[in-house]
């Protein structure tokens, strides 16, 4: 960055941060907002699988649903570990709180936050069973391909590299939920699926937030955004339909 060059102009240019002590103040705000609501969305997500693990099928499934849950919790620790650098108690964060607390499956609370945490509005919901577990994660590995490729260019260096690692791995929970939900079809468990289907794709879709045109362009002038959230929870609408066509079930859009 040049002498000349404000550092607002610097990040509307393109340009990156990459340490704590020049990050202004609305700038570090709205990074520890990005980074906790990852933070808690991956905890309270790991939370509801590990609740599911013993219901899974056979030991194979199990596997996966454990794996799921230790590396939710690694990135986690991965994000976490980068708010540390920004003076977050890292140690009282994570611990001593009810990351599986859960409201009542019949509750609706559109994108509305935990009174709690940060967690994302879709993360507040009970997992009913095997199949919805299978089902919820299948939409939301998806919802979360879209966040993260958006998160892997953003302006603060250190974690859009971290956002490009657990990329990924998080692909790879997909996948996971793929196949246990190509096993579930040849079992016979459409209908239920079908059902599950038609419960979490709102509650997935509202978790990208509405649009907010002033904020939208101030996030995109620090280098914190390039699409809008109406454009990603298109795209996902469109991948998750054409994936959900593959077995034989529909999209409620």
């Amino acid at each position: 960055m040049s002498d000349s060059m404000t550092l607002d102009s610097y990040l509307a240019a393109g340009g990156v941060l990459t340490n704590p002590s020049n990050v202004p103040p609305r700038y570090r705000a709205e990074l520890m907002k990005l980074m906790a609501t990852f933070v808690d969305s991956e905890l309270a997500g790991a939370a509801g699988f590990a609740d599911i693990i013993n219901q899974g099928p056979g030991i194979k499934e199990r596997i996966a649903a454990a794996k799921i849950v230790l590396e939710k919790s690694d990135h986690a620790n991965c994000v976490l570990s980068i708010m540390g650098e920004f003076g977050a108690d890292t140690e009282r964060y994570a611990n001593h709180h009810p990351w599986t607390m859960r409201l009542s499956r019949d509750a609706d609370i559109g994108a509305t936050r935990s009174e709690h945490d940060m967690r994302l509005a879709v993360f507040n919901y009970p997992l009913s069973g095997w199949t919805d577990a299978v089902v919820m994660n299948l939409l939301m590995s998806r919802a979360v391909a879209e966040q993260l490729a958006e998160y892997s260019t953003i302006s603060y260096q250190p974690l859009a590299e971290a956002f490009r690692s657990i990329a990924p791995v998080e692909a790879h929970h997909g996948e996971l939920a793929l196949e246990g939900a190509v096993k579930l079809i040849e079992n016979g468990a459409a209908d239920d699926m079908q059902n599950s289907v038609t419960y979490w794709w709102p509650r997935v879709a509202v978790s990208f937030g509405g649009d907010d045109p002033k904020r939208f362009e101030l996030l995109k002038s620090m280098g914190l955004r390039r699409n809008t959230n109406s454009a990603l929870q298109d795209r996902w609408g469109q991948t998750m339909a054409a994936t959900l066509a593959t077995l034989g079930l529909k999209s409620p859009a």
